[in-house]
C-alpha cells in the first residue's frame, strides 16, 4: 500500500470506469447466486454430516452474497455509500468470525461426529465453484473498493474449501472430531483477517479521497 494509489482508487473518484456498467452488474449477479447456491449446500450438507466446518462456510458464502447484494446497490451510489457497504462487509466478517468460534467451542464440549467424505465432496464442488467465481470477478478492469471487497470473499472461500477436504480425509482416518473444529476455527480466523483488510481498505480510500480534495482546494 503506502504511498502508492491502489487499483481502486480511480473508481473511487470515477474518473475511468462506469461504475453501473452492465458487465459489472452481470458479473456481481452470477457471483451471487453461485454462493446462495453454495451456501445452501453446505448447510444441508453441514447438518447432515454433522459438521461445524461446512456449516461455517455456509454462513461465510452467505454473508457473501449479501456483500455482493450490497455492491449491486452500490454501483450507481456515491462514494461515501460505496465505503460504507465495505465497512459492513468487513464489520459482517468479524461478527461471523466469533459465531463459528462459539460453534466449535460447543461442539468441542458437547462432541460430534463430522462426515468425512459428505466434507470433502462439498468442498471440492464449491472449490470449483469459487475458482470460477474468482475468474469472472478477475476479468473485469478497474475494480472499486467493493469489487475488491467481492475477490477477497472468494479467495478466502476457496483456500477454507481446500481446509476442509485435507480435515475430511482426517476424520475418515482417525475418527476424530478436532479436525472439523480445527477448519472451523481457521475459516473463522481467514474472515478476520480479510474483515480487517476490508476495513483498511475502505479507510485507505477516504484518506485517498481526501488528499485529492485537499490537493485540489491548495491549487
Amino acid at each position: 500500500m503506502g504511498a502508492q494509489q491502489k487499483p481502486g482508487s480511480k473508481v473511487v473518484s470515477g474518473a475511468d470506469f462506469n461504475l453501473g456498467s452492465p458487465d459489472k452488474r452481470r458479473t456481481l449477479w452470477i457471483v451471487l447466486w453461485l454462493n446462495v447456491a453454495i451456501a445452501v449446500g453446505f448447510f444441508v450438507t453441514g447438518y447432515l454430516g454433522d459438521s461445524n466446518a461446512l456449516i461455517a462456510n455456509g454462513l461465510d458464502n452467505s454473508s457473501d452474497a449479501i456483500v455482493y447484494g450490497l455492491s449491486l446497490l452500490a454501483l450507481t451510489r456515491s462514494q461515501k455509500w460505496k465505503r460504507g457497504a465495505a465497512r459492513f462487509s468487513g464489520i459482517m466478517l468479524l461478527v461471523f468470525a466469533g459465531g463459528v468460534i462459539a460453534d466449535a467451542i460447543r461442539r468441542f464440549i458437547e462432541g460430534s461426529e463430522p462426515g468425512g467424505l459428505m466434507m470433502m465432496g462439498m468442498a471440492l464442488l464449491a472449490g470449483v465453484i469459487n475458482l470460477w467465481c474468482l475468474y469472472l470477478l478477475k476479468k473485469l478492469k478497474g475494480k472499486d473498493v467493493n469489487l475488491r471487497a467481492a475477490t477477497t470473499f472468494s479467495f478466502n472461500d476457496f483456500v477454507s474449501n481446500g481446509g476442509i477436504i485435507v480435515a475430511g480425509i482426517v476424520v475418515m482416518v482417525t475418527g476424530a472430531n478436532w479436525p472439523d473444529l480445527v477448519v472451523g476455527i481457521a475459516v473463522a480466523g481467514i474472515a478476520l483477517y480479510g474483515g480487517i483488510d476490508i476495513l483498511r481498505d475502505a479507510h485507505q480510500d477516504t484518506h485517498e479521497e481526501r488528499g485529492t480534495v485537499h490537493d485540489e482546494d491548495k491549487d
